[in-house]
């Protein structure tokens, strides 16, 4: 009987272990290309190419200094804990219209899953591989379909909604995010927020020792500067 209890215990010991490596997979950390956006291009704004405060013009997020995250709770070893991610490596264009802000258009954004980051390497492992499979899906893309609450007259900070596509891995679903955006001719600094499920794009943390009752909802907030292009 001792000999079956031993043999029974040593499976479970090693089934954990395998659960364990295969939950803190390793995904490839390094991003495998510069990050880059796809141009706004239409045909009234194609030929703008320098910051004017009689029309529209391009500006380019600074990686540098803007940053992506995510926000959820869960509990870790019976205490609540606050994970955040986070990554600089965004990527976007926006034209702006300071005399006519109903006219600014916003590009396709583009975040590199693999750089993101949280305050556990085990974590931060599991994030690439398992969870967002960044080897096979390396990039977030949000593509805006629609921006409703931009004024017709010049103001000093602007809030509005931007809706449209969110892709993460193979799944793509309508999100909308609220928009705060201040600035001038140099420098245009704002803040973008929305809360999405997890099960609507198929992210299912795994059951393994010391994690459980993971938040279903999760909250991308994008900080962001951008400049002249």
């Amino acid at each position: 009987m001792k000999r079956v209890l031993a043999f029974v215990t040593a499976v479970g010991v090693l089934g954990t272990g395998v659960a364990l490596a295969w939950f803190y997979s390793n995904g490839n950390v390094e991003p495998s290309t510069d990050l880059t956006a796809a141009p706004i291009e239409t045909p009234s704004t194609a030929a703008v190419s320098e910051s004017t405060l009689a029309g529209p013009a391009i500006y380019v997020i600074s990686s540098p200094e803007s940053s992506v995250s995510f926000t959820l709770n869960e509990e870790l070893r019976g205490a609540d804990a606050t994970v955040v991610g986070s990554t600089n490596q965004v990527a976007g264009e926006i034209v702006v219209d300071f005399e006519n802000p109903s006219a600014s258009l916003l590009g396709d954004i583009v975040v590199n899953a693999r750089t993101f980051a949280t305050d556990s390497n085990n974590r931060n492992r599991a994030i690439r591989g398992v969870i967002l499979n960044t080897d096979t899906f390396e990039f977030i893309t949000f593509s805006p379909t629609s921006i409703d609450g931009l004024p017709t007259e010049p103001t000093d900070e602007i809030t509005f909604t931007v809706t449209g596509d969110l892709t993460i891995r193979d799944v793509t679903r309508p999100v909308r995010f609220e928009v705060q955006v201040s600035g001038s001719s140099d420098r245009i600094e704002g803040s973008a927020r929305s809360t999405v499920n997890r099960s609507d794009f198929d992210l299912i943390i795994p059951n393994v020792p010391f994690v459980a009752n993971v938040d279903e909802e999760v909250t991308l907030t994008i900080d962001f500067v951008a400049v002249p292009g």
